[in-house]
């Protein structure tokens, strides 16, 4: 065979590697990626969503990052507490490549572990070690209440730490704080001890309650039972006050009737008439069964009564 023969076959050969190394230089990059390009060994570009051509064995993609929010897992890890306490605990990770240069060349690992990227291995130990710091600086009731001041905390480190690697930490989530059995049986005392010391506080504050009540209902029964009393006795000192004012009204309405009518013809005799009647009257009822009395005057001699009384009346 001659190279005259031959030469077809180069010629179609030659297409078909000219074809093939077409379309491996074409690169599409999908939406909310970037891709780190390196010339020679070189960082060169960073091609974002779209269609790109690279040049033929000098161009190479050399990192693939995705821009969206990851959620990575942090491992169950052993925490001591301020006052001694073991406990376990394990979260969740939320971060975003903001900058996927450094997020390339800012951290490598010693020991690649495939499907896991330098930085986000780089991430995970450094939440942990964070976790670990401050949770030790906390007693171990404080864990269970202040896991938002945790959680603030670890994110506000390792977002700092971080910030060289081109990554933003946005929030990290503690999933589960697990205690040792011994602790949790002692925990459960204790809890058991604090509700019966609320019962029996409560019960006292009830019955304290009750008694005031009870005291209070009977002070204002008083109150109102001497109120009632003391207006009563008003009512009643008012009412006499009325009858003695109209009593002496009529009185002196009488007397002055009496006075004008002895400065008429005959009212002096009228009076004396009167007076004289008023007395027998008196002396009727002093004058009982089986009684003495002694009068200072002759009650048979009538003339004399009147002029013992007009001297008198004078």
């Amino acid at each position: 065979m001659t190279i005259q023969d031959l030469y077809p076959i180069l010629v179609v050969a030659a297409i078909i590697i000219a074809v093939i190394t077409f379309f491996k230089c074409i690169r599409i990059v999908p939406a909310k990626q970037a891709w780190v390009v390196e010339r020679l060994g070189k960082y060169s570009s960073t091609l974002e969503a779209g269609f790109h051509v690279l040049i033929p064995f000098i161009d190479k993609v050399r990192y693939k990052h995705s821009l969206k929010e990851k959620a990575l897992d942090v491992p169950v890890q052993p925490c001591f507490t301020e006052d001694n306490v073991r406990i376990f605990v394990d979260g969740v990770l939320y971060l975003q490549v903001v900058d996927p240069v450094r997020a390339s060349y800012g951290i490598t690992k010693a020991l690649r572990t495939p499907g896991i990227k330098d930085y986000e291995y780089a991430t995970v130990q450094l939440a942990q070690t964070m976790m670990r710091s401050v949770i030790g600086k906390m007693e171990l009731d404080t864990t269970f209440e202040e896991r938002d001041a945790i959680n603030s905390a670890i994110v506000q480190s390792v977002d700092e730490a971080s910030d060289p690697w081109g990554i933003k930490v946005s929030r990290y989530e503690i999933q589960n704080i697990q205690v040792p059995n011994s602790i949790l049986n002692t925990m459960e005392k204790q809890m058991q001890a604090e509700r019966e010391r609320r019962a029996v506080i409560l019960e006292s504050e009830g019955s304290m309650t009750s008694r005031i009540n009870r005291s209070q209902g009977e002070m204002e029964r008083m109150i109102n039972e001497s109120e009632g009393a003391k207006e009563k006795l008003i009512n009643e000192a008012e009412g006499k006050a009325a009858e003695i004012i109209a009593v002496s009204r009529a009185t002196a309405a009488s007397i002055s009737k009496v006075a004008g009518a002895i400065t008429l013809a005959g009212g002096e005799e009228a009076a004396s008439l009167q007076v004289v009647e008023d007395f027998i009257d008196q002396m009727k009822k002093l004058a009982k069964k089986d009684s003495k009395i002694i009068l200072p005057m002759d009650l048979g001699n009538l003339s004399m009564v009147e002029d013992k009384i007009k001297s008198t009346l004078s």
